[in-house]
């Protein structure tokens, strides 16, 4: 994940919102949760997809004075415009990171000290990354890979959860560090944790979703609601392809995404 989140003037800022968020209401059924898979808060009677599309939205935060957006390319992978951090070393894309670092005089990039990957900030639980009068914490969710990180906003509004957290899914186990029970611990312990009406934006989605809450996915995520032992078993039965792009984007990825950087 590279993002993010910059404040605006009042005009700019109605020029630039497409939708207004709300908290989402608690105990709502799964249809009225299944209906906020796309843009959570969205007032009744507005077809969300009539002002955005699937792979870009604009958003406001719930906290105030912030414009958000949610970029995504042909991997199917999301991007949020603020600094430069890499929720963890990927294995099946390359970093934008240092062609961003070579054109942005000053950039600096970050990632956990965990992932084996070199970068100017090397960040740890509970480290904040500030930014205008707002910050995001680490908070450490190793289990896809060592070096997984989720990224919380401030006031808990928000979570940006990389691989570790999907929407209806989480990330795989079988290569680069990956341990189901370190995963399952990850979820339950650092993320499920946070409020129900948080905000879930994931590193990938492959079916068109573009935003989830803690709340839904509490209940809801089919792998991450069944026990430790059921979730290890699904983890390890996945029998998925390797990834195809793994033998390149690692290697880039450990140098910020471009071997000279």
């Amino acid at each position: 994940m590279c993002s993010v989140i910059n404040r605006v003037k009042p005009a700019q800022r109605a020029l630039a919102l497409t939708l207004r968020l709300r908290p989402n209401t608690e105990g709502s059924s799964y249809a009225a949760a299944e209906s906020r898979r796309f843009c959570p808060g969205v007032s009744a009677g507005v077809d969300p997809l009539s002002a955005t599309t699937r792979w870009y939205c604009s958003r406001m935060a719930l906290t105030e004075g912030l414009l958000f957006r949610q970029l995504d390319n042909s991997f199917l992978t999301f991007g949020y415009s603020i600094l430069v951090v890499n929720t963890h070393c990927h294995a099946d894309h390359i970093t934008s990171t240092g062609l961003m670092k070579k054109r942005l005089l000053g950039l600096k990039s970050a990632i956990s000290k965990f992932s084996g990957a070199s970068a100017d900030i090397l960040l740890l639980e509970g480290d904040k990354i500030n930014f205008g009068k707002h910050y995001l914490t680490v908070r450490e969710t190793p289990g896809h890979t060592d070096g997984c990180m989720t990224l919380v906003l401030g006031d808990q509004s928000m979570a940006f959860t990389g691989d570790a957290l999907l929407i209806r899914g989480c990330g795989r186990t079988d290569f680069q560090q990956g341990c189901p029970k370190k995963l399952f611990d990850s979820v339950h312990q650092k993320i499920f944790t946070l409020p129900d009406r948080c905000l879930v934006y994931p590193a990938h989605d492959y079916l068109g979703q573009t935003v989830s809450t803690v709340g839904e996915e509490r209940k809801f995520n089919p792998r991450l609601t069944k026990s430790l032992e059921e979730f290890v078993n699904i983890m390890n039965n996945l029998n998925l392809p390797k990834p195809k792009k793994i033998d390149i984007s690692v290697p880039a990825n450990l140098v910020c995404g471009v071997h000279e950087v």
